[in-house]
């Protein structure tokens, strides 16, 4: 991981919907697609708040965190019957070679953007898969997520899913966030 996780025991505030604010459940979805019969991935899924969003919508839906206690806030809430859990790294992530159609992260990109992340995301999708990032900008003003100097800019997000074999086909930079969707090559 980068810089750091999410303390579990603010774990409470990753429920809150006013995080709609920062990319509402109609941006990710249009931007994701997810298809009925579709293994995706949450990369840095917390407590589930977009997870369940998500999962309606795909076949299945893998929430992968770094920290089991966010596992454990999540089942307390009750787990969507399409939703796995998997606790691992995003370097690190136990799935078969081209076993995922898509991949999402909203707001923790930060937390493990090297390029080791960025090949084993290019390994376990498949050819034409996605992966749709929203992340907190470097370029704004601090007030909400992590300090600034933890925070990548567009252009780094960009650079490193061009770098790692995927085609960038959407890049936005906002106020306080960026989005940037990537397909990987086939």
């Amino acid at each position: 991981m980068g810089f750091h996780t999410f303390d579990p025991d603010r774990a409470d505030r990753l429920d809150d919907a006013s995080r709609y604010r920062w990319c509402s459940s109609e941006e990710l979805l249009s931007l994701l697609s997810p298809g009925p019969a579709e293994a995706i991935a949450d990369l840095g899924s917390g407590t589930g708040f977009y997870t369940n969003l998500v999962a309606p919508h795909a076949g299945t839906v893998h929430a992968v965190d770094v920290q089991a206690e966010m596992h454990e806030r999540y089942a307390e809430k009750g787990l969507p019957d399409n939703v796995r859990t998997v606790t691992a790294p995003i370097d690190g992530l136990p799935f078969e070679d081209d076993a995922l159609d898509g991949a999402f992260t909203t707001m923790t990109y930060h937390e493990f953007s090297g390029a080791e992340a960025i090949e084993e995301i290019a390994r376990v999708l498949a050819p034409g898969g996605r992966i749709v990032v929203v992340d907190w900008t470097r370029d704004g003003r601090g007030a909400d997520g992590p300090p600034l100097e933890e925070r990548h800019g567009l252009g780094h997000a960009v650079s490193a899913f061009s770098e790692g074999g995927f085609a960038v086909d959407h890049a936005v930079s906002r106020t306080e966030t960026f989005v940037c969707r990537a397909r990987l090559n086939d």
